[in-house]
């Protein structure tokens, strides 16, 4: 099968790999979708931290927002996932370990994640094998465009519900890239008055198109405060700034990821009597991500700017825009395609 093979920073391929295998407990999927992540072009730079501390290595297949359609199953797996669309989780935990047994394989220290860390091909390729006991079925309703959004939605949904937000309060997104839009669709969804923050030099106007007409610099916002505040961003200088904008009491979410540590004054979170919470993985928000697409809860395709093949993947990553991309911020591969 054709396979995007990444074998070193800036050095990609796409090339034909021996097709999968289905393992005992395992399904082989016919990918149709595949969206890439500020993940993929960190590892194609070289940047991505789990290189540096052992946990990935060249070559390897990234690719962890997929969906597609379940082509065959290993030995112990019911047949009748054979023919089923779906998605499938990131995070694939031991299974052994105490993290695991308490529900919580997203942070399992052995755990492997697809296309991302100890060796597990990803969704850049026609066929992926996973573990069936990470797949997650897709209605008729979420077709493949909203299909390999339900990742980047879970860890969007999971960090809307950290907020607590509702009617009544305000809340400000920081960083309005796909996951950050995400976040401000499912604030909006649960009747908060969502207000986004970017830098001034990108133009507001994709944002506002999506109806989100409160959109701040860090010149304009003044000395407004939020009832809570999202980090969605990787600049290393606004997990402080969330801080420093929320309300006393507030709560404020870090879901966006540095490429180098953040620093913020554990003074502040204490004085101002903060709550604080971290989102690392979608894992525990999938379910409910499918069923909010599937409803129409929040409909996050304008998002999707252009959808491309395998062969054009490696200039998307070294940050070139497909010719007659829109302007939102997240581009697709369709593996089927030339």
């Amino acid at each position: 099968m054709r396979a995007f093979v990444l074998t070193a920073p800036g050095r990609c391929a796409v090339r034909e790999v021996p097709a999968p295998v289905a393992a005992p407990g395992e399904a082989v999927i016919d990918v149709e979708r595949v969206g890439v992540c500020g993940t993929d072009v960190e590892f194609f730079t070289g940047a991505m931290a789990y290189l540096h501390q052992g946990h990935s290595g060249y070559p390897m297949r990234l690719g962890h927002e997929w969906a597609g359609r379940v082509a065959e199953v290993g030995a112990g797996v019911d047949p009748a996932w054979v023919g089923l669309r779906v998605m499938g989780d990131t995070m694939l935990g031991c299974g052994a370990c105490r993290r695991c047994g308490r529900g919580r394989g997203h942070v399992c220290e052995r755990r492997q994640e697809v296309g991302v860390r100890g060796g597990r091909a990803g969704a850049l390729a026609e066929q992926l094998a996973v573990p069936v006991s990470s797949l997650h079925v897709l209605p008729d309703s979420v077709d493949w465009t909203l299909g390999a959004l339900v990742e980047p939605g879970g860890n969007a949904l999971r960090a809307a519900r950290a907020a607590e937000a509702g009617p009544g309060d305000r809340v400000l997104v920081l960083g309005p890239g796909t996951i950050g839009l995400l976040v401000a669709m499912f604030l909006r969804a649960a009747g908060a008055e969502v207000h986004l923050l970017d830098r001034a030099d990108h133009s507001p106007a994709f944002a506002r198109e999506l109806g989100f007409t409160r959109v701040w610099t860090r010149e304009t916002v003044g000395a407004l405060l939020f009832d809570a505040v999202v980090d969605a961003s990787n600049a290393v200088h606004l997990p402080a700034l969330a801080l420093e904008l929320v309300e006393p009491g507030g709560r404020v979410v870090y879901v966006g990821l540095a490429g180098e540590p953040s620093r913020i004054d554990t003074r502040a979170l204490a004085l101002k009597d903060v709550t604080a919470v971290g989102v690392l993985s979608a894992s525990p928000g999938l379910a409910d991500t499918i069923r909010a697409y599937a409803d129409g809860f929040v409909d996050p395709r304008p998002l999707v700017a252009a959808t491309v093949g395998l062969q054009e993947t490696g200039a998307v990553l070294a940050g070139q825009r497909p010719a007659g991309a829109g302007p939102g911020p997240k581009i697709h591969v369709d593996p089927r395609l030339g």
